[in-house]
């Protein structure tokens, strides 16, 4: 991970045969990591499994599922707070019976695609706090799959596209047969007839109505113009004009409902599609979005965006998030410490989005998030654009030595975004709680099942929690290491910043009692480090800063109560923790 995190790495800015490189290393790292899941899950289960991770799972491929007549299903969520989470595996043309850790049945489906040969098995695993659930599948033989399918009919419309009307509230009414939507408890999303594109999104508790249109548009890349000979490359994102291309007017649309799911499937063109989706329970709108390979036969390098326009007045003013924390105001065609004289009105607009970005008009907010670092922006008023894909043909001279052109056919992406529709004073938190699921989102593995007692005197285990007791919504457990035989490094930290949860106080300080917390040790003493862990924060040497708004921030003892720590808003504080390690774990 650290070679990973070189600047290089992350974006792609290097030369194929690098990036192929740090593509081995990456799932060379992966291997030791999946032996030291399944040994802690043998430990805590009391099983030896052969384990199974699917790393084709986001393609729908997995030689166990796909093949087998039974197996289980564990999910560890390394979360501090429970997590239900639709669990999708790839399988065979079957019914499957599924039963919780209690053994008993839980609800599932299998959703079939038209004209495809994939079928995925959907059910709701309940997991606790950093811990664990086995979910056991049996395949049910002689029944055959059913599944509500409408496919409307998606017409090529070469009308313009309609203005946006404003915000409004209505009631909860349900929309005529005829119209596509998808809805549960919490949202309701409607779909062009014609065109077949997402138009309006509601928020079905804060009963809030946006038309939001989605769609797909590229930036033809620059080759050098007149202004400036830079081309648009690996480094550099310099499209030719300021307005976008829409890859499609209209999507080909197909409707897919059970018990689990609705989804609307969308297919723009030959080399892009997507699915939006409503899981039971589900706050936020999901889009699965798959890009590629992008076409260059007509000579054009593409830089492929995913565009979100609604009516909001946003004046000029839009928000991304910094490393995943703290959320930074974005002003267009502006800088805080100097006068700007913006040439690239695009380009010069756009910013890194590493977990979220969000549009309000102070009453009304937008929020995307992202399951990976993208460029984004707000180039006008009630938009949000975030860039999925490229595939260039001009190298732009900043030391890669070669175009981002891939051989071949070129690349497939899939990825997702979720889109949240709340009022702008609850906002956070839907986004906070979000965000930090989606990050460390539970993983699953699986096996046959049947394995031989880790201990033989010891009962196996179907379902585990670390914690005693969930932490609070506003705390996050961040680091706990092994540091010694008897200590522990621990982090904790506070995921709303101050102010920021307007309709609540998820962003008042918190105090927390650490010595009874964990299921399998006790604290006896702790003691506060630096955020590295590598000096006591008693003897750390730090400048002594002013804040011109607040309190300013008081030296904390080296000794502390383990009954009472308090995490200010934004704190991360860092541990070495003594413990007394539980016999019976």
């Amino acid at each position: 991970m650290a070679v990973l995190q070189h600047h290089d790495a992350v974006s792609g800015t290097s030369k194929q045969h690098v990036a192929n490189d740090y593509a081995r290393q990456l799932a060379a790292g992966w291997g030791p990591c999946e032996i030291l899941l399944s040994n802690a899950l043998a430990r805590f289960s009391g099983s030896k499994e052969e384990f199974v991770f699917c790393r084709s799972l986001n393609i729908s491929l997995c030689p166990l599922s796909q093949t087998a007549k039974s197996f289980q299903v564990t999910i560890y969520n390394p979360l501090g707070r429970k997590v239900d989470w639709m669990v999708r595996l790839p399988v065979s043309k079957h019914i499957f019976l599924v039963k919780d850790p209690s053994g008993t049945v839980v609800p599932s489906d299998v959703v079939v695609a038209p004209s495809s040969d994939r079928q995925e098995l959907l059910f709701s695993a309940s997991v606790p706090a950093l811990g664990f659930s086995v979910y056991s599948v049996t395949q049910v033989p002689g029944q055959s799959l059913q599944a509500l399918i409408y496919q409307p009919r998606a017409q090529k419309s070469s009308s313009r596209i309609k203005p946006l009307s404003r915000i409004k509230s209505s009631p909860r009414i349900r929309p005529p047969s005829h119209i596509l939507t998808i809805q549960n408890e919490h949202i309701w999303a409607r779909f062009d007839s014609d065109t077949g594109l997402l138009v309006e999104i509601k928020n079905l508790d804060q009963d809030l109505l946006l038309p939001v249109r989605q769609a797909f548009y590229w930036y033809n890349a620059s080759i050098g113009n007149s202004l400036s000979t830079q081309a648009s490359g690996a480094y550099i994102f310099r499209p030719n004009q300021q307005e976008p291309l829409l890859v499609s007017h209209w999507a080909q649309t197909r409707l897919v409902k059970t018990a689990l799911v609705q989804e609307v499937h969308q297919n723009f063109s030959a080399w892009c599609s997507q699915v939006v989706r409503l899981y039971p329970g589900q706050r936020h709108l999901e889009l699965e979005w798959t890009v590629g390979p992008i076409p260059v036969g007509d000579n054009w390098g593409k830089e492929v965006i995913s565009r979100f326009d609604t009516p909001l007045e946003t004046k000029g003013l839009f928000f991304t998030d910094s490393n995943g924390r703290e959320i930074l105001e974005r002003r267009r065609n502006y800088r805080p410490t100097w006068e700007l004289n913006q040439t690239e009105p695009v380009a010069g607009n756009y910013y890194p989005v590493n977990s979220r970005i969000y549009i309000t008009d102070g009453n009304v907010q937008l929020t995307v998030l992202t399951d990976r670092s993208q460029g984004g922006s707000s180039l006008r008023d009630g938009s949000v654009e975030l860039m999925v894909h490229r595939r260039l043909l001009r190298d732009d001279e900043r030391g890669v030595g070669e175009p981002l052109l891939e051989e071949g056919l070129g690349l497939w992406v899939r990825g997702r975004h979720l889109v949240l529709l709340d009022k702008a004073r609850t906002a956070a938190v839907g986004h906070r709680l979000q965000a930090e699921k989606e990050l460390l989102a539970p993983q699953v593995v699986l096996a046959l099942g049947g394995g031989i007692p880790y201990h033989p005197k010891v009962a196996q285990r179907k379902q585990f929690s670390g914690l005693r007791r969930e932490l609070p919504p506003n705390v996050h457990l961040l680091t706990l290491a092994r540091w010694g035989r008897k200590m522990l490094l621990l982090r904790l930290e506070h995921q709303f910043a101050v102010g920021e949860d307007k309709g609540g106080n998820l962003s008042s300080p918190v105090t927390l009692d650490l010595r009874d917390l964990f299921s399998t040790f006790t604290i006896i003493d702790l003691k506060e480090t630096t955020l590295a862990a590598n000096q006591l924060r008693a003897s750390a040497s730090r400048l002594q800063w002013t804040p011109s708004i607040g309190p300013t921030l008081e030296r904390f003892p080296s000794r502390l109560n383990p009954a009472s720590i308090t995490l200010q808003p934004m704190e991360i504080r860092t541990f070495l923790a003594s413990v007394q390690w539980k016999e019976d774990s």
